[in-house]
């Protein structure tokens, strides 16, 4: 779109433009991006189509986390160069995490980038792009505290049937590795009511799965001086009629309390599936992490759920080669993952954050050592995964029917969902139509490490009002669907079921 459509566009039609925002890291970026996006929206422009070459705003959405995250960003950025000097009016932002951390840099190493926003001020980006464009030159506002809790914030949700829920901003932890505190600052909770208000808006628009989020989920409570209140949180969830699913992530073993245990076990609709991060099964390294709990006291946690919850399908992140890590070290980890039977495992080669402690340390183990620890940890896992996923061959299981998860559905004829305890099932497609968001009983026919198969016909459909609201939404025209919705109250959203996280804020 020229200078002169995008002008007639502003005259007929009242939008300002189109937009794309670009995200990096963990589940709490996704759903901020989701407030940039409701942002934008509120004031007045339109998404742009899945790989149009001509957007008018590009926001990118960064994390801090990697070693290289700013070769990253600025790569991208390099190549937006020549598309935004062939054409006036297109503007650039950056936000999140490198923003916060590199907020002097960034307009001197890429001059043609118009706004630089920090993780304290997601709520000012309309306002800065229209700054930028009135003065003509680069606008930098880094907020160094929260200036209101994001769940004020419009939002636009990705999908109809599931949706992020921040509880929490912020971490007190000091993990040697991450850098997520200096960048996110001290944990600040949401008051129970505005959560659980937000929680009921959403079912009435027909969500019936949320994930409760925060960086450390399950200190939840510190900020308002109350320690059962994470488990008061799920208890009363469990009272919201038509909320078919709760999930959080991530939580921390620190504060995961016997409480927490018997809320999870004794709500039905809080899913049997828990992702606790280990980082290393060595108390040595864990100390030096500076991680507040031992071998001891995880597998003692690990060991409750089960007693708990048999079902539960518990995953994990690991760090391979922190500074220090000898061949022992690495030995109780995997010790540590034979315990377990994770489900499931997120696993990083450790690599230097600029700005943390760890990044300093004596000890920095060489490449190939890193490299083939990991590919051990890597294959024990696997094997270990599959073990687990052949377990449920010859289980029914209610699904909840997903959008986008299964790469080859078409091919195959299949279609793909969630489990309860949150693993990936393929299906054959019942012969009455089912949307997403609707429920679908299979019964497991085989297992792989990564997903599960149900090659029979559906023993059951349910239809549900998380389909109808799906259907709505895509039955909307373009311009109305996904639309943000002020005070916190979003639309309707899906947080992809557990994601991968990629270092730092994903590593509770």
């Amino acid at each position: 779109m020229s200078s002169s459509d995008r002008s007639q566009a502003v005259d007929v039609q009242g939008v300002k433009g189109t937009y794309e925002v670009r995200t990096f890291g963990c589940q709490m970026n996704v759903h901020d991006s989701e407030r940039m996006a409701g942002l934008l929206e509120d004031a007045g422009y339109v998404r742009a189509p899945q790989g149009a070459d001509a957007v008018d705003v590009i926001v990118f959405n960064t994390c801090a986390v990697r070693e290289n995250a700013d070769n990253r960003l600025y790569g991208n950025l390099g190549q937006l160069a020549p598309k935004k000097a062939a054409r006036p009016g297109m503007q650039i932002a950056v936000g999140g995490c490198l923003a916060q951390k590199d907020r002097d840099t960034i307009v001197k190493k890429a001059p043609w980038v118009d706004v630089v926003f920090g993780t304290h001020n997601v709520g000012k980006l309309p306002v800065l792009l229209e700054r930028a464009r009135l003065r003509d030159e680069a606008q930098v506002e880094i907020a160094e505290s929260l200036e209101a809790f994001p769940s004020t914030l419009p939002t636009r949700r990705e999908s109809a049937y599931a949706a992020w829920v921040s509880i929490s901003v912020g971490c007190n932890n000091t993990c040697t590795f991450c850098i997520v505190p200096q960048l996110r600052g001290k944990e600040k909770d949401r008051r129970p009511g505005d959560i659980l208000a937000e929680i009921e808006a959403l079912v009435d628009e027909g969500v019936t799965e949320i994930t409760l989020l925060g960086q450390n989920v399950n200190a939840y409570g510190s900020d308002i001086g109350d320690r059962e209140a994470f488990s008061k949180l799920l208890r009363a969830c469990g009272r919201i009629e038509g909320l078919e699913r709760v999930r959080f992530t991530s939580p921390h073993p620190r504060d995961f309390t016997d409480d927490v245990i018997a809320a999870m076990a004794e709500t039905p609709n809080v899913m049997p599936q828990l992702h606790m991060p280990l980082q290393s099964g060595s108390s040595r390294v864990l100390k030096a992490m500076r991680r507040s709990y031992r071998q001891e006291r995880f597998l003692n946690i690990i060991e409750k759920v089960r007693a708990a919850i048999p079902e539960a399908a518990i995953s994990t992140d690991i760090i391979v080669g922190f500074p220090g890590e000898t061949e022992e070290d690495f030995a109780e980890t995997l010790h540590v993952v034979r315990e377990a039977r994770f489900a499931q495992a997120f696993t990083f080669q450790y690599s230097k954050r600029p700005g943390t402690p760890a990044a300093e340390m004596e000890g920095q183990i060489p490449k190939e050592v890193v490299q083939e620890r990991y590919e051990r940890l890597v294959a024990l896992q696997e094997e270990i995964s599959w073990e687990e996923n052949k377990k449920q061959v010859g289980r029914t299981l209610e699904l909840m029917v997903a959008e986008g998860e299964g790469r080859k559905d078409d091919a195959t004829q299949r279609l793909s969902g969630r489990a309860p305890d949150n693993r990936l099932v393929h299906f054959t497609r019942p012969e009455e139509p089912v949307r997403p968001g609707d429920m679908v009983t299979v019964e497991v026919t085989y297992a792989a490490p990564h997903h599960l198969l149900a090659e029979g016909p559906a023993k059951a459909v349910r239809r549900t009002r998380a389909g109808d609201a799906w259907e709505r939404r895509n039955a909307a025209p373009a311009a109305e669907q996904g639309k943000g919705v002020l005070l916190g109250l979003p639309k309707v959203g899906v947080p992809e079921p557990l994601p991968a996280p990629t270092g730092g804020c994903g590593l509770g």
